[in-house]
């Protein structure tokens, strides 16, 4: 009977993610951001800007890219999900489509100021 309670937990720590780290994610959304904004070529802004949002949604939630690769992939299933607060979960999902809509522009300029805005936001939704 204890092998089976053991077994039964350590399936359901398996299911699940160990920790949310809702402040390292929303610190490493803003990195990224912050990074993006300062990239001079235009694929690098998308990039650092897709992993933003990646931290931001999680790899359940719209607009996440595995292919661009997850830098909170151990901290958690994403700010957004981890976040237990509605209003900051609220800005958090704004801020996520502002910063899709900055992966989508072709435009440099716009694409870095897309950037700038997100880390900003994160900042301010931390």
């Amino acid at each position: 009977m204890k092998k089976l309670i053991m077994l039964a937990g350590a399936a359901a720590l398996r299911a699940t993610p160990a920790f949310a780290d809702l402040a390292g994610e929303l610190s490493t959304a803003q990195t990224h951001a912050g990074m993006a904004a300062a990239q001079a070529d235009i694929a690098m802004v998308h990039k650092h800007l897709q992993h933003a949002v990646n931290c931001l949604v999680g790899p359940g939630g719209a607009g996440f890219d595995e292919a661009a690769g997850n830098p909170c992939g151990k901290a958690g299933a994403g700010a957004i999900p981890d976040s237990t607060d509605a209003a900051q979960k609220a800005k958090l999902t704004s801020i996520a489509a502002s910063a899709k809509a900055g992966v989508g522009n072709a435009d440099l300029a716009g694409a870095q100021a897309a950037a700038k805005a997100t880390a900003d936001a994160v900042a301010a939704a931390k």
